[in-house]
């Protein structure tokens, strides 16, 4: 039997073009997870345009698919949406970056935002939806005659596209992966009742939706309950809408351990290694991630500052390096961040710092072959995220990792479900805990960071991309072939 065609849907293509043409990837942990989908079945991957460059590019396809290749290799068939540059900023800027991004990483300081008026409501109403609109139309027409087709939509920026493409083809099979958190019930009071309907709507449009843990599995069942009053079945991971079974499942997301550990064996990652080396000092502290509020970086270095505090013999043996890429500048709270950032280190380094020896080196940008080189040679990784979606940097570091480094890992991270037994755990907001688990990391006997590292490795290698890839489209068959839902508590 032949499979039916798949389309996948998401805000960020797998490639983006300059105005001259020329191809670059597209960037972010989406488009990591989704290349390897689109190189496992054949599908059109309709996105919106990123650049000017994409959208001369759309244009000079009337709009259609066309075929590409990636310059990290992959062809694809890419489809790119033009919206109207207003209502994209509307749906990007408003809508989807910061409001849905807060409320899903509980970044709100409630007491004094956000404040919801006209201009919040329009910005749904003409900006997230019409962009919505604008790619649910072109997954109709991609599927135009195909029977019983499979679209594959992802993360927040599309939660109302779903309904749209279920109202013009009721025989789609849709399927939602979230990629970021899902937060209790109270979280989505912030939100207008019509709009949180309309999202809730759109996203129970689906016939499965997927997150990266059993918690935000969970989570969004009792937010179908609390909130729109569904009938939701827990054991089986089942709401039921409009007379409908929508599947809630969990597929954790895992990382390509082979292309990883190729990229650790580059010469260009040697050459990052030799000059870390050349500096190192006893002891190395590392974190990599993006200057985003929800990945609590001022905390983790509040922690290494009372850690030098109440160590100082430490002092002059340890190195702590953040490398950490600048995100949605033109969002004044991340603005504000990195500068608080860089003021914090600022404060550390001259409080604890001497003529040859500065206790933060901050490097603002985004260098993989840099970080993976740092990933070989930290005896600790601080992932100490308030909230997040999965965070891969918690299975990348200690894949490459030579040192038998030992990771910190805030439980509110969705990788702290697969690798909390072996990583030290910390509440992300009590930075005393944090400090004495990094007292506590490099003083741990050899063995000890040994059977932690052994039991990472254990855990970041049983799966790859296409395991989570098959996972989703076993589900999708089950379900599709008329299966009855059966949540297990070990996978989903």
């Amino acid at each position: 039997m032949t499979q039916p065609p798949l389309v996948l849907v998401s805000n960020r293509g797998p490639v983006t073009f300059d105005e001259q043409g020329n191809v670059s990837r597209g960037t972010g942990g989406l488009v990591t997870a989704l290349t390897g989908l689109a190189s496992h079945r054949d599908a059109v991957w309709v996105a919106s345009t990123m650049s000017e460059g994409d959208a001369v590019k759309a244009r000079e396809h009337g709009g259609k698919a066309f075929t590409v290749r990636s310059p990290q290799g992959g062809e694809y068939s890419v489809r790119l949406v033009e919206s109207d540059p207003e209502a994209y900023d509307r749906f990007y800027n408003i809508i989807a970056n910061p409001m849905l991004w807060f409320i899903q990483h509980y970044l709100w300081d409630l007491s004094n935002a956000p404040d919801i008026r006209r201009h919040e409501v329009e910005a749904f109403e003409y900006g997230y939806n019409v962009v919505n609109e604008d790619l649910a139309l072109a997954v109709i027409e991609e599927v135009n005659g195909v029977s019983e087709p499979v679209v594959m939509i992802h993360d927040y920026h599309l939660y109302t596209l779903p309904q749209l493409v279920r109202r013009a083809r009721s025989d789609a099979f849709l399927h939602h992966f979230i990629h970021i958190p899902w937060p209790q019930s109270d979280a989505w009071r912030v939100l207008p009742n019509r709009i949180r309907e309309e999202i809730y709507g759109g996203l129970l449009a689906n016939d499965i939706i997927g997150f990266h843990t059993r918690s935000y599995r969970r989570n969004f069942l009792q937010c179908c309950r609390d909130l729109m009053d569904l009938d939701v079945d827990f054991a089986d991971g089942t709401v039921t809408y409009e007379g409908r079974e929508v599947w809630v499942r969990a597929y954790p997301l895992p990382i390509d351990a082979s292309a990883t550990l190729r990229l650790a064996a580059s010469e260009r990652v040697g050459e990052f290694e030799a000059e870390l080396l050349a500096r190192r000092r006893e002891h190395l502290i590392l974190r990599v991630d993006r200057a985003d509020l929800s990945k609590n970086v001022l905390r983790g270095f509040s922690a290494f500052d009372l850690f030098l505090e109440q160590h100082p013999e430490f002092h002059e043996q340890v190195t702590f390096i953040a490398q950490l890429m600048p995100s949605r500048l033109d969002v004044p709270e991340y603005a504000e961040y990195l500068e608080r950032i860089e003021a914090l280190v600022a404060v550390v380094n001259h409080r604890h710092g001497t003529p040859d020896w500065m206790p933060i080196q901050l490097k603002l940008r985004d260098n993989l072959d840099e970080a993976i080189a740092a990933y070989k040679h930290y005896d600790v990784l601080i992932v100490n995220a308030m909230f997040d979606g999965m965070n891969l940097v918690a299975k990348e570091g200690p894949l490459v990792n030579e040192h038998a480094g030992v990771s910190i890992l805030s439980e509110n991270t969705g990788a702290h479900e697969e690798l909390g037994e072996f990583a030290l755990s910390v509440n992300p907001f009590d930075i005393q805990e944090t400090a004495d688990s990094i007292h506590a990391a490099l003083t741990m006997r050899e063995s000890e960071r040994r059977r932690r590292m052994d039991g990472l490795k254990r855990i970041v290698t049983l799966r790859d991309p296409g395991d989570w890839i098959d996972d989703q489209l076993a589900d999708i068959r089950k379900k599709a072939g008329g299966g009855r839902a059966a949540a297990t508590s070990e996978g989903h």
